[in-house]
C-alpha cells in the first residue's frame, strides 16, 4: 500500500519541491499551505508521515504540532531554517516532533529521514512480540507491553520518541546501552552521529520520571558509553 505523506509549509515553490521528490519515489502526497489546514487533514485523511514546516503564519509548526499529537501518534518531521540547536530540539521533544530537517533540503537527506521515520513506524509493537515487558515498584511503574508508565500510580504521558526510549532501556534492564545503540533502535541507523539527541531526550526524560532529575535513580550514565536502567532502584 503507498504511504501517505502530508507536508506542511507556505512556500509554493518548497510545497512543489517536496513534492516532486517524495512523488518520484512512489509515495503519495498530500499538501497543506497552513497549520489549520493540516490539523483538518491530519483527522480526515490519517497520513503516514509529515513533513511540517517551523516558521508559517497564523499558527506555527511547533503549535500545529501539539494540535496534531492531541489526535495522532503519527510521525513528525519539522523542516526548518536553521542548523538544529539544542534548543529547538528541546521545543521540538516537548511538542511530540520526531525529527528535524534543515532547509533547502537534500533530496538523498529527506528520502533518509523520510524512510527511516516510516520503518520505525511499521515496527510491531512490544505486546506482539510475546516479551514480559515490566519494571514496578513504589514509585515508578513501566508496562511496555501495555505502553503505560505511571509515576506514583499518576498516569504519563509520553511522546512515542519518549516511550520508545524508556522501552529500550527497560527491555535491556542493567545492561549499558551505548549511544549508538540508544540510536540504532530508538531512531534508527541514519541517525548513528546524533549523539546529542540521546543526552537531550535522556535528560527530557529524567525531567519526567525520576524522583530528583539531577539524582538519577533509574536511569543512570555510563560515563563515556551510554545509558541503563536500574533494577535496584
Amino acid at each position: 500500500m503507498t504511504k501517505k505523506i502530508l507536508v506542511v509549509d507556505d512556500e509554493p515553490a518548497q510545497l512543489r519541491l517536496i513534492d516532486q521528490v517524495l512523488t518520484s519515489n512512489g509515495y503519495e502526497v498530500i499538501k497543506a499551505g497552513s497549520g489549520h489546514e493540516a490539523v483538518r487533514i491530519v483527522f480526515e485523511k490519517k497520513p503516514d508521515l509529515i513533513l511540517l514546516d517551523v516558521m508559517m503564519p497564523e499558527i506555527d509548526g511547533w503549535q500545529t504540532c501539539r494540535l496534531i499529537r492531541e489526535m495522532s501518534d503519527v510521525p513528525v518531521i519539522m523542516l526548518t531554517g536553521k542548523r538544529n540547536s539544542e534548543d529547538d530540539i528541546v521545543r521540538g521533544l516537548e511538542c511530540g516532533a520526531d525529527e528535524y530537517l534543515t532547509k533547502p533540503l537534500g533530496n538523498r537527506e529527506l528520502m533518509a529521514r523520510v524512510r527511516a521515520a516510516l520503518r520505525r513506524a511499521e515496527k510491531p509493537s512490544y505486546a506482539n512480540q510475546n516479551k514480559k515487558l515490566n519494571f514496578t515498584n513504589d514509585y515508578l511503574t513501566v508496562d511496555v507491553a501495555e505502553r503505560k508508565v505511571s509515576v506514583k500510580g499518576e498516569r504519563l504521558k509520553l511522546t512515542p520518541r519518549e516511550f520508545r526510549l524508556l522501552a529500550l532501556l527497560v527491555e535491556n534492564t542493567d545492561r549499558v546501552m551505548s549511544h549508538q545503540q540508544v540510536l540504532e533502535n530508538v531512531w534508527g541507523w541514519e541517525y548513528i552521529d546524533d549523539v546529542d539527541y540521546v543526552r537531550i531526550y535522556i535528560s527530557h526524560l529524567r525531567q519526567k520520571i525520576e524522583p530528583d532529575p539531577s539524582q538519577p535513580r533509574y536511569i543512570l550514565t555510563e560515563p563515556g558509553v551510554g545509558y541503563y536502567f536500574n533494577s535496584a532502584s
